[in-house]
């Protein structure tokens, strides 16, 4: 079988008869049949044509391919965002009266769905740290608990978190396992290799990689993803068959950039470590980070976010943003262009002053998505704006 980069360049929607080398987009609402047996079929599960684009379109399940291929899944299903693919999986998963075990270093959205609307269904929740020690994690289980969720690297203070480790406590204890693979992405990461059933993306991130469209992906076990698919199927969260279509030709180049914005990280991170305005500053492969032999067991670089927090706090982080030159103040990451956030402000700004703190998301705490502009022009940005 090719290597898993190749598949993700050459899986490719079956040629038409115009004999075309890179695959059209297929913008169609819905799909005709030869004859009513035709459609009957379809319609009752019995053969895989297309039917409707909410529930398949070629161009969504050909970057659905790559996807499933790059992680090493046996199936998956695209969606309209990363959020929709993290709350339709829970949505498929849970019923009234399980519980979900999470890290509590997550993204504010996906907080907001635990903490919020889950409870309104039934479905209990807690958290364990991201410092979480194995003892830790097995003292939080329930005899209820269905579901264990989990980022690594969080968003946004990159803990890294031991994928095997709580691949094996879900296993020992039959409890789906289920990792946001965003940060990482699966030319870095793969978490099914190290126990997760399943895996999801916000595509609008790295796997776009130029700020363009929303996309989200779960991947994982045949028949959990089913679930989810009927799930989405009639609740409606379809990927468009266009966002598809620019994610895929994205896969085709996710190797090479996240090469370069891995590299270019780095070195920021190398070069900024030490600097008089910082207090303190996390890469997952420092050797400083304190996670660092858990990255390198897991991880194939540190990925692209670099965080630090600016000694003057809250001021402090917004004379630094204020300065910038080159670098974006948006609220995406992963783009070609670097840019800069203040977590506390936007992306958690729902969470409280103590759950915040909880997850060291203080007010000078600074995040970069360090792009594939020249490295020099990156850090020449950031030093003069701490300056």
């Amino acid at each position: 079988m090719p290597h898993q980069q190749t598949q993700a360049i050459r899986i490719q929607t079956q040629r038409t008869n115009e004999m075309e080398h890179s695959t059209p987009m297929f913008l169609t609402s819905s799909f005709c049949f030869d004859n009513a047996e035709e459609m009957r079929a379809a319609f009752a599960d019995e053969s895989d044509d297309n039917i409707y684009s909410r529930f398949s379109n070629p161009s969504v399940q050909e970057f659905t391919d790559k996807m499933v291929a790059l992680e090493g899944a046996e199936a998956g299903y695209a969606t309209a965002s990363g959020m929709s693919a993290v709350s339709g999986s829970f949505m498929a998963i849970l019923k009234q009266g399980d519980h979900l075990l999470s890290c509590n270093s997550i993204f504010g959205s996906t907080h907001t769905v635990i903490a919020k609307y889950l409870p309104k269904f039934g479905i209990e929740y807690s958290y364990v740290s991201a410092n979480a020690t194995e003892a830790d994690w097995k003292a939080a289980i329930r005899p209820n608990t269905k579901l264990i969720y989990l980022e690594t690297p969080t968003n946004p203070g990159l803990e890294i978190l031991d994928i095997a480790m709580i691949g094996k406590i879900a296993k020992e204890n039959k409890i789906i396992f289920i990792v946001d693979n965003c940060f990482a992405t699966p030319v870095n990461q793969k978490p099914i290799d190290f126990g997760a059933d399943l895996v999801v993306h916000s595509a609008t991130k790295w796997i776009d990689g130029q700020g363009r469209v929303l996309g989200g992906v779960v991947v994982g076990k045949k028949e959990l993803v089913k679930e989810i698919y009927l799930f989405c199927r009639s609740t409606g969260p379809a990927l468009s068959p266009f966002n598809a279509w620019v994610l895929s030709k994205s896969l085709e180049t996710l190797d090479v950039r996240m090469e370069r914005h891995a590299s270019n990280a780095l070195y920021i991170a190398q070069q900024l470590e030490n600097h008089p305005a910082i207090q303190t500053l996390r890469y997952p492969f420092l050797e400083s980070h304190p996670h660092y032999n858990i990255a390198i067991k897991q991880m194939q670089n540190g990925g692209g976010i670099v965080c630090f927090e600016l000694k003057g706090g809250l001021e402090a982080g917004r004379n630094f943003l204020n300065n910038l030159k080159m670098l974006s103040m948006t609220a995406n990451l992963g783009d070609t262009r670097s840019i800069a956030s203040h977590p506390a402000s936007t992306t958690h700004a729902k969470l409280s002053d103590a759950e915040r703190a909880a997850v060291n998301i203080t007010a000078g705490l600074i995040r970069i998505s360090v792009g594939l502009e020249h490295r020099d022009d990156i850090l020449n940005d950031i030093l003069q704006a701490l300056n």
